[in-house]
């Protein structure tokens, strides 16, 4: 039979299962409350929306990890005298060096390192401001949503920035590092650790408005498709409402993703440094060396990343909640 991907949207305090006390007197207080139980919402607990969100960001980001090194080719921004790569340029150049087609892959192990924590905070966050939220503002509020999503992404960006910082700078071509431990030494000797949280800001800045948009298009998108197909909470429902959700979030936030990778790639292989961390010197400085055009360096492969990058985060997370629901509802038999 095939698997049944339905969620209850509510509430569930954890007294709910208790037994009813037997009639009498009332009992005698006691000194030390009992302990309760964590509620649930949506039949799991805390721990087991971390770990859905964790296995679904480590799935989305090693799945599409090639296209994200050739939006990282792109944006990082080479020197003056060099042209802004085109999507087939990026690809040759990346495989042309050492390692040929396994380049593509170079700093797969810190995203590993940094998108499983980001994420099991990502998704946990946004769960429970989305129980708190829809509770005070209704179910289908967009703008519960897009609030629970921001709130998501400022928390997981503080994880996941520094392992950004560290994937980024090994993705480019003859990158000065060997591996993740090399650059995470280099860095802290030459640059201190306020270099690993340089695009923290821009970072923040760019996915609040990317989440926002994300979540609202998902959960938009999900109730439509959810109508035209009877059931909004099968697996290909989810797929399609997050591809078209991480399309749209792309390509309206590449400008500041732009800025985000050439603060995290400066002053390496020939990267320019910028004076200022400020999202507005360095919007001013991209728009006189390359042009507006500048700005949306690299839209393509973000958009071939992120809209099959989402429809596979968003199923690999709702598929794994249901596993925990059938676990928990075993459980309670």
């Amino acid at each position: 039979m095939a698997a049944d991907y339905r969620t209850r949207d509510r509430l569930l305090p954890a007294a709910a299962e208790e037994p009813a006390a037997p009639p009498g007197p009332p009992p005698k207080p006691v000194l030390s409350a009992p302990a309760v139980p964590a509620a649930t919402h949506d039949g799991l607990r805390f721990w087991q929306y971390m770990l859905a969100g964790s296995v679904a960001g480590v799935v989305e980001h090693t799945a599409m990890f090639p296209v994200d090194t050739l939006k990282t080719h792109m944006q990082a921004g080479a020197p003056p005298c060099r042209p802004a790569l085109s999507l087939g340029a990026a690809l040759r150049n990346a495989v042309a060096g050492e390692g040929g087609a396994l380049a593509l892959y170079r700093g797969l192990p810190a995203m590993a390192l940094g998108a499983g924590p980001a994420h099991a905070v990502y998704f946990s966050v946004y769960e429970f401001a989305k129980s708190a939220l829809t509770d005070r503002f209704g179910p289908n509020n967009p703008a519960a949503h897009a609030a629970s999503g921001v709130l998501a992404t400022v928390a997981s960006d503080a994880v996941f920035t520094p392992m950004d910082t560290v994937k980024q700078r090994l993705q480019l071509t003859s990158s000065p590092y060997t591996g993740v431990g090399h650059c995470i030494r280099t860095v802290l000797r030459d640059e201190g650790l306020g270099a690993f949280f340089v695009s923290y800001r821009t970072t923040v800045v760019m996915n609040a408005p990317y989440t926002a948009v994300h979540f609202a298009t998902y959960e938009a998108a999900k109730r439509m498709l959810g109508d035209m197909a009877s059931d909004e909470e099968s697996l290909a429902v989810h797929a399609t409402a997050g591809a078209a959700a991480g399309a749209l979030a792309a390509a309206v936030t590449t400008p500041l993703d732009v800025v985000k990778t050439q603060l995290q790639c400066q002053g390496v292989c020939g990267c320019e440094r910028f004076s200022s961390s400020s999202i507005g010197d360095v919007f001013r400085t991209i728009i006189k060396r390359d042009g507006y055009s500048g700005l949306m360096r690299g839209w393509k492969p973000r958009m071939l990343f992120h809209a099959p990058a989402a429809a596979i985060c968003w199923s690999t997370y709702e598929a794994s909640k249901s596993f925990f629901e059938r676990l928990n509802e075993e459980k309670r038999k």
